[in-house]
């Protein structure tokens, strides 16, 4: 027996060393299993591509021929990089920029992404923009929205009213428009629960790791978004309280996996010199106010003069939900979902935008089950759409069809009016931990009249137990 080993054989033990090397670093990374979803890939692609045209629609997209190009290629490169357990052949991805400096992207079931210009700009490099972009990829590769929807006990009816979670109050509307990120039917689609997140940022870091990215760059990127936003709320990580615990977990993630070559990322720089370039972006607000398509800032000149009848004094029941149950004056109509107004106290622009100056409306929100904390997060939503929002009174505890519930008192200015108006928020834990609210909104000259219609629509409504 000679102790010399032949080149064949040293070959072959370098390959299975190498091959074992490679099982292991696999085995070690976090496997990673789709939630159930009672919807056909065709639902997530058709559902996908309505909220796309609906987004393009409202958006102000920037248009710019060699961006679109260059965000495409980097797309491409990370949908390759999407394991192929999850891939869905079906699937359709595109990647369209938003000229919003807001620091923002999401992705619609079925493919269509959408990243603002101020991720972009605020990226320090390409690895961090496809950090993201890789996120909002394993939503859709995992199907995330349409499973969320699918777990959903609630009436789509306040699902999408209530998800949009942005400038409903009489003022910077929206139903169409949440937070000017998130369209329409669209907005249930992307706001995720924290298990979905999570998921979401270990297939990304993998999806990273195998198009030739660093991994680690995601999670430097929450620190880079972070010291942008001073601190404030960054939509894009609004979804986890303790950012901290996201850069840790995907650090950790990192250790366990292998970059599969080097992507080219020398278009980067000559990418972000173009934006600076670009001309102004739109804000979130001025998105929401139609800005972007007046190319003009509202002026006072603008502001209407509503007159409405008061409440009447007889009421009629109504059910704008099966779990659901309230009474209203006789002179409100349902107008639109779960909104209730006396006739002219609503208004619909001819680019969508809603808003009403008299009325209620009800909605769900995505919820932790802890009541206060989940209120403190809607009405920071809220803030974000209505610049001048204030509050008057801290939440109160109330009470809400038997449920513990909390009542802040509001002030805003109407957008419609240009007048000051008062707002009352009720909202109240669902047995599964989703937050139900209840917005009544009036003139602040006609508050004392509509205080009391408020609490009357308040101790009718009815939830019936599941």
């Amino acid at each position: 027996m000679t102790a010399r080993m032949s080149a064949q054989h040293r070959l072959r033990v370098t390959s299975v060393a190498i091959l074992t090397l490679a099982l292991a670093t696999a085995s070690a990374q976090t496997k990673i299993t789709a939630p159930k979803n009672k919807y056909k890939v065709q639902d997530d692609i058709k559902l996908g591509q309505e909220a796309a045209a609906e987004a393009k629609k409202e958006l102000p997209m920037l248009n710019d021929e060699r961006v679109d190009q260059y965000v495409e290629g980097v797309g491409a490169r990370l949908v390759k990089g999407i394991p192929p357990e999850f891939q869905h052949p079906e699937f359709k991805f595109t990647f369209d920029v938003v000229n919003q400096k807001d620091i923002n992207a999401f992705a619609l079931p079925g493919g269509p992404m959408f990243l603002n210009r101020g991720m972009m700009e605020a990226s320090k490099s390409e690895a961090e923009m496809a950090g993201v972009m890789a996120h909002e990829i394993s939503h859709v590769a995992l199907r995330h929205g349409t499973a969320q929807a699918g777990k959903s006990t609630l009436p789509s009816i306040l699902g999408a009213v209530g998800q949009i979670g942005g400038a409903i109050l009489g003022g910077t509307g929206g139903d169409l428009l949440g937070l000017g990120s998130q369209i329409g039917a669209g907005a249930w689609m992307t706001k995720y629960s924290r298990e979905y997140e999570s998921q979401a940022d270990i297939l990304g870091a993998q999806i990273l790791a195998r198009a030739g990215y660093d991994p680690r760059e995601m999670a430097n990127m929450f620190k880079t978004i972070q010291a942008e936003g001073g601190g404030g709320g960054i939509e894009w990580l609004s979804s986890h309280p303790d950012p901290g615990n996201r850069y840790n977990a995907i650090t950790k993630e990192a250790a366990a996996l292998q970059v599969q070559g080097k992507a080219d990322t020398s278009q980067f720089p000559q990418v972000q010199a173009r934006l600076k370039e670009a001309g102004p972006s739109y804000t979130a607000e001025q998105i929401a106010k139609g800005q972007h398509k007046t190319g003009n800032t509202p002026t006072s000149t603008t502001a209407r003069t509503v007159t409405v009848d008061p409440p009447a004094a007889e009421w009629r029941t109504q059910s704008p939900a099966s779990f659901l149950q309230l009474s209203i004056p006789s002179n409100w109509s349902q107008v639109k979902g779960a909104t209730y107004a006396p006739q002219g106290a609503f208004f619909q622009a001819q680019n969508g935008r809603t808003s009403f100056t008299h009325g209620v409306q009800f909605g769900t929100a995505k919820g932790s089950g802890n009541l206060q904390k989940d209120t403190q997060s809607l009405l920071n939503g809220f803030a974000q759409g209505n610049p001048q929002l204030r509050l008057q009174t801290s939440p109160q505890r109330d009470t809400l069809s038997g449920r513990q519930a909390l009542t802040t008192t509001l002030s805003n200015v109407s957008d419609v009016t240009g007048q000051p108006e008062q707002v009352a928020l009720t909202t109240a834990t669902l047995p599964d931990g989703t937050l139900f609210y209840m917005v009544g909104v009036a003139p602040q000259s006609e508050a004392a009249t509509y205080t009391d219609a408020f609490r009357r629509v308040k101790e009718s409504v009815k939830i019936a137990t599941r």
